[in-house]
This record gives structure tokens, C-alpha cells and sequence, in this order.
């Protein structure tokens, strides 16, 4: 039997299920002709946020004619305000954390600035859309049901739409009213004993793990793009166009296991994950070619803490070696068990377990370092590279990542209803560029260090990008959301410069921007030339995809949907063609 068969015998633990990263915001308006919205003030008046030190926060006024597009069809989604149990959400309410109601929309969006030529392709983003079954709304961000928004670029103009994802999870509940998976804070509701002695099988088995794929959105080096979770049986193939949910992405090895990584590593040849074993405690590393569904076993990590994994989200490689992580928030049956979530969910911190970093060989399959390092907490890794020495033998490996400065109060910060209830206080937990430093010379510690200043992105940082064509390679820049204080959530794109150890700063008062997914110009030879996209729920309701210039990182157009946007997580590209 493979090591990673053993973790599909219990799946106790694999409940850990959809979405976990990142998070912004929006309100509503009603659509009016011509594809704008209305507010309080009538039509709203476009205000051209620019790339400014953090302390400058003034949004200025640029005026640009817009450029027309054909009218968007004239009814589109509104938004539903979530609400517990039969309370109604406020009108105040931020949209970026309302229900879009409608199931689908498609049509052209209005723009304001100019298109570069050359941007030729889709932008596709997932991430929860629903929060509500009829009265009864859900808990924490990570449980809505998955919807995917696109905007397709091509000549200077730009498609938008918008579909729920057709997982099993979204189906059962929109035919019964009512949750029927496990998502990441909710259960379904049982009606005495033998009910809940029959979920109790089910999670045992497995068949109550949600696949709400509501986390990640990848295109595979064969052209397919796939929807993810954490939840294995939550990876969904979708069509880039239409939106269409096509099927399950069905593995055909018998490696098992019922979690993995939310985020794999994919390139135009391979795909690597991870797969926790949640019985003997460790991480199985497994491959895929391009164009296969066989997953194929590496080699495996023996976690050197405990009592369980720590959770693993993302997780780097360069290119020779894979980065495994061991936080010490861990998975926790117990949690998982309760009927009512705990402030982490289906977590346990154990800082005396350690937090540990370990180097697994491509090639070989062993483990070539693994080192002790402060503790530490993270839901995304940005990229790592080896450092060698003049002979080009690898000496260590740099890992980056948007690390919490181990404080795991930051999962609790996003249910909804502290999402809903901002105050104006300054309550988002502070943030950093993490730098992991693994030596290659035996040492039982590494290290962690602040890679720069954090008051240079406002002591934000999560939902991050890089050119990736620097995957696994020595890089420069990344791209990320930070923080324009004060706030309860990152409000702010930052470009981050790890060579001058400097960031510059979009920001638009009220506005709450998501991932910012950095797309190369064809041909380019810089490492920042290209855009910068980034979907924005607005103040005003409104809701836009953001193009930057990602060398000056200077709004360059605005894509604007006629209606607001919920809150969405991660980002890919589609090329057209």
C-alpha cells in the first residue's frame, strides 16, 4: 500500500473544505441604462484611484472620457444581504459580502480608460457568491457556494459574466433549501440520534465532505481549467467561455486521500500537490503530467510535530526541490466533530508542537533538509528559489511567504458577521512578507525573517501573484493586497519591490480590492511588464475589473459590470487560443 493510501481510510479530518485565503468588499445599486449604476447621488462619477505612498490617501479626480460599449442586457443580478436564522442583512451593508441572487449573467461591460492592444485572453476568478439559503445565512466567508466571474479581453474591449459553480454541494442545496454538505463552518442539520449517527458514518466515509470548489481557478498545461478546493472530490473542470460546469475531475490513480492542497503548483507540463496523511502524520508529494489524470507518488514527509499535520494551503517549489510546510495550526478531529465551530474552525494551534520546514528532492523523492524555524502562520506562499554558491551547488533554499506573524485570530476575523459590522476601528490583524531561509548544511534550524519594512503595505499582505515565468526562480516583484489603515480587511493592491525593499500602493476609499493575478505582455523581457487585474467591489455598489500597468502600477482602464460583486478569492489566465 503507498503511503498516501492510508489517508483515505480517515477521513475525520478531511472536512477541511472550501476556500481559505484572502478577502475584500463591495455594495449594491440598481442598473440603469447604459450599463452604469445608480446611487444615492444619481449616476456615480468616476473617480481614478492612483498608485501613492500609503500615507496619501486621498483618491484624486483624473478625468477620461469613456469608451462606449454596447448596453449590457438591461436586467441584471441583484444582491441579497445573508442573514442568520431569519434576521435581514442591513441596506448599509458592504456588497462584496451579499449574495448575488441570480445564477448567471454575461454581457458587454462599459469601460472607462484604454485597453492595451496586446491583452488578448480571459480572466477568470473564483470564489464564494452565495451566502444564503432563503432566511438562513452562512457563518464565515469560506462557505459560500463557488461562482465564477470572467472577463474576456480582446481589441480593446472587454465581456464580462458570471455562473455558479454546478457542484454537487451547490445542487443539493439549491433543490432542498437547505445545507447538506459540510462545508468549512456548517453542517447540516440533523433531526435526533440516528440522524446524527448516520452524518457521523457519512463524514467517516467521506460522502459528507463538501465539493464546493469555491477556492481556486487553474488552467492545465493541456488547456483545461479547474476549479479547486481542499476537499479532493471538490475539483470541478469548467468551460473558460461559457462558464459551463463540464464535470469532476476524476483521478484515475489509487493514491486516494480526501484532502489536499488548495493550490497546486502548475506549469505547462506538471502539476505537484500535497496530500496530508491524517493517520501516520505526514504529507505524500505527488506529480502529474499535462494532459493526464494519474497522479503519480514522489515521496513522502514525516510530519516531526504533532498530533496531526499542520494545515498545508499552498505550499512553494523551485526547480529542483518541493517546500513542505508544518505550521503548527494544525488539523483537529475534535473540531471537526462539533456541531458549532470553534474560533479555528477545524484547526488546533500547538506552538510547543514546533513549526518546521522541509526540502523534498524532485528527482529522488527524499527529503534533503528539514529544519526547525520560529512559528509561524500563513495561508499562501508567494515562490521560493535556491541559493547556490559559485560552483552552482545549492546551498539553501529562500521561501517567501504572506504570513501572519503567527497570529490565528485572523480566521476567526472573517466571519462574515465581523466582515459586516466594520466600525471603522483598526481590527485586520497585522501582516508581512515572510522569508523562510532552509540551510542545505545540515543545521537543525532555519530561519524567518521580515523580507521588508510591513508599514510599506500597511501592514497587509495575503493574495498574492508573481510573473510566472519566475516560479521556482529568483524574482523581484510580487503582487498582493495590503492595507490602508484603518480597516477590518486589505483594501489596497500593492506591488511589492524585495530587491529595493519598497511597495507602491493602489487604494480607493471604501473600495476593497481582490488577488491582483499579474498577466506578461507577449514578448516581454522585464519582470513587471505586463497588467496587473484586480476585480473591485466599489463603495458606491459598484463593482469593476482593475487593469494596472504592473511596471508603474498606474490604473490604466476599468472593465465596470452593471451590477455589484461579491467578495471573490483566486485568479488565472486563459490565453485566447
Amino acid at each position: 500500500m503507498s503511503p498516501t493510501m492510508a489517508s483515505s481510510s480517515l477521513c475525520v479530518f478531511a472536512a477541511m473544505s472550501g476556500a481559505a485565503a484572502g478577502r475584500p468588499a463591495g455594495a449594491s445599486g440598481a442598473a440603469v441604462p447604459g450599463g452604469r449604476l445608480a446611487t444615492s447621488q444619481g449616476v456615480s462619477k468616476s473617480k481614478r484611484a492612483v498608485a501613492q505612498p500609503l500615507a496619501a490617501s486621498v483618491v484624486t479626480e483624473t478625468p477620461t472620457p469613456a469608451i462606449a460599449a454596447p448596453a449590457p442586457p438591461a436586467r441584471a443580478p441583484v444582491v441579497d444581504a445573508p442573514r442568520r436564522r431569519g434576521g435581514r442583512g442591513g441596506a448599509g451593508e458592504h456588497a462584496a459580502w451579499k449574495s448575488v441572487r441570480q445564477e448567471r449573467w454575461e454581457g458587454a461591460l462599459e469601460l472607462e480608460g484604454e485597453l492595451p492592444l496586446w491583452l488578448d485572453g480571459t480572466y477568470l476568478r473564483n470564489g464564494p457568491g452565495l451566502w444564503n439559503l432563503g432566511d438562513y445565512g452562512f457563518r464565515h466567508l469560506f462557505d459560500g457556494y463557488a461562482m465564477l466571474v470572467r472577463v474576456s479581453f480582446r481589441n480593446g474591449r472587454a465581456v464580462g459574466a458570471h455562473r455558479q459553480i454546478e457542484s454537487g454541494a451547490y445542487k443539493a442545496a439549491r433543490a432542498s433549501g437547505k445545507v447538506c454538505y459540510r462545508e468549512f463552518s456548517e453542517v447540516p442539520k440533523t433531526d435526533g440520534f440516528l440522524s446524527y449517527v448516520g452524518q457521523l458514518a457519512s463524514l467517516f466515509s467521506g460522502s459528507s465532505l463538501t465539493d464546493n470548489s469555491n477556492t481556486g481557478v487553474v488552467r492545465l498545461g493541456d488547456g483545461r481549467v479547474l476549479c479547486l478546493t481542499e476537499t479532493v472530490k471538490g475539483s470541478f473542470v469548467v468551460d473558460p467561455d461559457t462558464l459551463d460546469t463540464i464535470g469532476k475531475f476524476e483521478y484515475t490513480d489509487k493514491l486516494g486521500g480526501l484532502i489536499h492542497a488548495a493550490h497546486p503548483i502548475v506549469t505547462d507540463t506538471e502539476f505537484w500537490t500535497l496530500i496530508p496523511d491524517l493517520i501516520r502524520p505526514g504529507y505524500s508529494v505527488v506529480r502529474m503530467d499535462a494532459g493526464s489524470n494519474e497522479r503519480q507518488f514522489v515521496g513522502r514527509v514525516d510530519c516531526r510535530g504533532g498530533p496531526a499535520p499542520g494545515w498545508v494551503h499552498s505550499f512553494p517549489v523551485t526547480d529542483h526541490y518541493v517546500v513542505v510546510p508544518e505550521m503548527p495550526l494544525r488539523y483537529c478531529a475534535k473540531n471537526l466533530l462539533r456541531a458549532e465551530p470553534t474560533p479555528l474552525y477545524k484547526f488546533e494551534w500547538h506552538p510547543e508542537s514546533g513549526s518546521y520546514m522541509h526540502v523534498m528532492c524532485k528527482a529522488s523523492g527524499k527529503v534533503v533538509a528539514s529544519v526547525e524555524v520560529p512559528p509561524y502562520v500563513t495561508f499562501h506562499y508567494i515562490n521560493a528559489y535556491e541559493e547556490t554558491d559559485e560552483e552552482g551547488r545549492v546551498t539553501a533554499i529562500v521561501a517567501d511567504c504572506c504570513e501572519h506573524n503567527a497570529n490565528t485570530s485572523i480566521l476567526d476575523k472573517l466571519r462574515l458577521h465581523n466582515l459586516r459590522s466594520s466600525t471603522g476601528q483598526d481590527v485586520l490583524p497585522d501582516a508581512r512578507v515572510g522569508r523562510f531561509r532552509i540551510p542545505f548544511d545540515g543545521s537543525p534550524f532555519g530561519e524567518l525573517e521580515t523580507a521588508l519594512d510591513p508599514d510599506e503595505h500597511g501592514r497587509g499582505m495575503d493574495m498574492c501573484s508573481i510573473n510566472p515565468a519566475h516560479v521556482g526562480k529568483k524574482y523581484r516583484y510580487a503582487y498582493a493586497c495590503g492595507a490602508n489603515r484603518p480597516c477590518n480587511f486589505p483594501n489596497t493592491l500593492t506591488k511589492v519591490d524585495l530587491v529595493e525593499k519598497t511597495a507602491k500602493n493602489w487604494y480607493e476609499e471604501g473600495s476593497v480590492p481582490s488577488e491582483p493575478f499579474f498577466v506578461p505582455r507577449p514578448g516581454a523581457v522585464e519582470e513587471d511588464d505586463g497588467v496587473a487585474i484586480s476585480m473591485v467591489s466599489a463603495k458606491d455598489g459598484s463593482a469593476y475589473a482593475l487593469v494596472l500597468d504592473a511596471k508603474t502600477f498606474q490604473e490604466v482602464a476599468r472593465a465596470k459590470f452593471p451590477y455589484a460583486m461579491p467578495y471573490g478569492l483566486h485568479c488565472c489566465w486563459v490565453p485566447r487560443g
